[in-house]
């Protein structure tokens, strides 16, 4: 009987390894993407049934789709060709280094690649990402330099009576010093939260690499959520599971703006900051653009430096807050003692180009100094990641 035990505990103890590392089995044999020495990449998919595959990324010429809600760019589409074994392959022209992102169209099924564990989620869409080395995409890059900290941070708003959650990204060598760093403020479109910066954006790889090749200040870099309705990101809250919308009633309605100097206040109690104008920036694209513009005239002697990436310009229709009032007289105020930089950054086929156009032309009407980048392509992550590279180097220069 004692033996008998014996060889069944036995076998429960050797079948764990196996059972715990079940998932180890299901990768796939085939390489997609498998990138070449030219920087042309091929993809591969294993679907012998299937009628069709296709692959859209943004590394693909850009398609105009026009729906009930007008025409609008999107990621261009090109058709896998099936070989004898039932792989799907397509190859493209070598591609300029950068960090693209693709998925297949599988007999018109949007799905991800499954031989390729890296991807990333933009609001509700998941896509794979892989990077073509050079250039300034070599900042994207995870390099043999020395490291920040990256932390999800919880502080409480009074004015929204709520935990909320925050990114914050400290230098290297924060931990072990006792000196103090200026504070970038670095928001997010509309879909996304704090984690989209670090993820997609690709933040914390570009400052540590920019900082270690002495280009920019050391600085702690506060990543927030900009969606007042929600405690952090899809998913990590309490509210569970939720899938992640646009559609939420307190986005862009001055309640993020009014409570911001709770970040601010948070961050200037907890970390080793320098808690001045001079030394505090804020920047964002799109919805954190827009939210950029507001709070920085709102508060004219919290920021001395503002970026606007690809910003939204008027608030929504029906938003009424007094945030949002008397923008005139609020720039007036903000451009008496002038921010050491404002800075606007736009694509040339960006669908928020013409609100940024006539808000240049209200800052020059006024005579309201500020600089100006205008890029190649639209509303893309492609810009913004650009453009923060662009940016950071012109902050806290002593």
């Amino acid at each position: 009987m004692k033996k008998t035990m014996f060889l069944a505990l036995l076998l429960v103890l050797a079948s764990l390894p196996v059972r715990a590392q079940q998932a180890i089995w299901g990768v796939m044999p085939l390489v997609s993407p498998e990138i070449h020495a030219d920087n042309s990449v091929t993809f591969r998919f294993a679907a012998p049934e299937a009628g069709s595959v296709r692959v859209t990324g943004d590394f693909l010429p850009v398609r105009t789709v026009t729906t009930d809600f007008g025409s609008f760019d999107a990621p261009g589409e090109a058709d896998l060709t099936r070989n004898g074994e039932g792989v799907w392959e397509f190859t493209t022209g070598p591609l300029q280094p950068e960090l693209y992102s693709y998925s297949f169209i599988v007999d018109g099924l949007r799905m991800p690649d499954p031989c390729n564990v890296f991807q990333i989620r933009d609001t509700s869409t998941i896509t794979n990402v892989f990077l073509i080395n050079g250039g300034y995409a070599d900042y994207f890059k995870v390099d043999d330099v020395p490291h920040g900290t990256v932390s999800k941070v919880w502080y409480h708003s009074p004015v929204l009576d709520m935990d909320r959650r925050l990114t914050v990204y400290t230098p290297a060598g924060y931990e072990q010093g006792t000196e103090r760093y200026p504070v970038f403020y670095l928001l997010h479109g509309m879909g996304g939260d704090e984690n989209a910066w670090s993820e997609l954006g690709r933040a914390t790889q570009i400052l540590d690499n920019m900082i270690a090749r002495g280009e920019v200040e050391p600085m702690i870099v506060v990543m927030t959520n900009g969606n007042v309705d929600m405690q952090a990101a899809p998913g990590e809250t309490s509210a569970g599971f939720v899938p992640p919308t646009t559609q939420l009633p307190g986005t862009m309605n001055g309640m993020f703006e009014t409570h911001f100097p709770d970040v601010v206040n948070f961050i200037d109690s907890t970390y080793r900051t320098v808690p001045h104008k001079h030394h505090r920036a804020i920047g964002g694209l799109s919805m954190g653009g827009f939210h950029s513009l507001h709070i920085s005239k709102e508060y004219p002697d919290m920021f001395d430096y503002v970026g606007l990436f690809s910003a939204a310009i008027l608030p929504r229709e029906g938003a009424t807050s007094p945030v949002y009032d008397d923008m005139s007289g609020k720039l007036q105020r903000q451009f008496a003692t002038p921010p050491a930089l404002y800075w606007i950054a736009i694509g040339e086929k960006d669908f928020l180009y013409d609100a940024n156009k006539n808000f240049r032309a209200t800052l020059d009407a006024a005579g309201y100094p500020y600089e100006y980048v205008e890029s190649p392509d639209g509303h893309i992550w492609k810009n913004w990641r650009i453009y923060l590279t662009e940016f950071l180097p012109r902050l806290f220069k002593k």
